[in-house]
């Protein structure tokens, strides 16, 4: 039995670097799982929001709280994340963008919507 002295001792993550594209990627994953996961909160919120007005007045004081602004912050991220990488993957499936420099740009480009989105999203939940 060789030995193979080529292997990894030690793996350190944080030297990793991926590219802009798989950052994009995993972000998007990221934010449809996010997305998924907030259904029932929504429906939840639907529901209340709709059965009478002390109810509806309920709803609002939830969502008033400070944990749930933070939730509904990162929400904005995730649809606004899936919405342009969703956009980007569809230009890309019909053949545009195909490049790598021009799939740098509109990864940078759907990563910075997202962002951008977040933070005023975060000024109009104040």
């Amino acid at each position: 039995m060789a030995n193979n002295n080529k292997r990894p001792v030690f793996l350190d993550l944080t030297r990793i670097h991926q590219p802009v594209m798989a950052v994009m990627s995993i972000a998007h994953r990221i934010a449809g799982v996010l997305l998924f996961l907030a259904i029932p909160f929504a429906a939840y919120l639907l529901d209340l929001s709709l059965r009478g007005p002390e109810s509806f007045a309920e709803a609002r004081a939830l969502l008033d709280h400070g944990a749930v602004k933070l939730f509904l912050w990162l929400l904005i991220w995730a649809f606004a994340h899936h919405f342009f990488a969703g956009l980007r993957y569809l230009l890309i499936d019909l053949d545009v963008g195909v490049d790598l420099a021009t799939g740098r740009r509109t990864a940078m480009a759907a990563l910075g919507a997202g962002a951008a989105a977040f933070l005023l999203g975060g000024v109009l939940l104040l």
